[in-house]
């Protein structure tokens, strides 16, 4: 299919949606991770961690969209399912061992010195994600293009992360009852299997299921 001049320009919006992304959750990550080993609050740690294998999953995005541009295709290329495979098995590591974690603070009773960076971090993305999801819903339908919004789709799992990141930290705040942390931790690790299993879904060109409905990809 030849695409107009409009297309063109749309499909360069969805890339740069898609740098934007892989930037966004590369500072994300730093600045998580950061204050999150400096205020030992393993939520916001590990909402960081997310953040850095959620650029992996960008990188994939973003070179599909760039094929699509170029060449169409509907089924996912071998770099973007070796990237989506990364992806998912990424996730899954990294829920482990965030269950795990949140498990010996349990036990040892550690808290938080401070959860104040999670809720400046979580309210920044819980707006960010909302903007991000409603310009890509904007571009995938423009296009046509069900893998965009499967896309943005799956973009409300980080909104939902930071949400949990909100209610760990903000709970914490306000009662200094230590497990709140640790359940904010089990809470990420939990939706961290989600979107391990959602990306080896569409590593096999099947449809994000983040909404509660499946389907094959465009």
């Amino acid at each position: 299919m030849t695409l107009t001049a409009e297309h063109h320009k749309i499909y360069r919006r969805a890339a740069l949606l898609a740098l934007f992304t892989i930037g966004y959750n590369m500072v994300e990550g730093l600045v998580s991770v950061w204050f999150g080993l400096g205020d030992e609050t393993f939520a916001l740690f590990g909402f960081g961690l997310d953040s850095f294998v959620e650029v992996i999953s960008g990188v994939g995005i973003w070179h599909m969209v760039r094929r699509q541009r170029a060449a169409g295709g509907a089924s996912p290329d071998r770099f973007e399912r070796g990237a989506l495979r990364v992806t998912g098995g990424s996730f899954y590591l990294l829920a482990g061992g965030l269950a795990a974690t949140a498990l010996i603070n349990v036990i040892q009773g550690n808290k938080p010195a401070s959860t104040l960076w999670g809720i400046i971090v979580a309210l920044v993305s819980i707006v960010s994600m909302w903007l991000l999801i409603r310009a890509k819903v904007k571009v995938g339908t423009a296009l046509g293009s069900p893998a965009i919004l499967a896309d943005a789709a799956c973009t409300k799992v980080c909104l939902y992360l930071s949400v949990v990141l909100l209610v760990a930290s903000a709970g914490y705040a306000l009662t200094g009852i230590g497990w709140f942390d640790a359940l904010g931790t089990i809470g990420i690790a939990a939706f961290s299997v989600k979107e391990g299993r959602e990306a080896f879904g569409k590593a096999r060109g099947i449809a994000c299921c983040c909404t509660g409905s499946c389907g094959s990809g465009d």
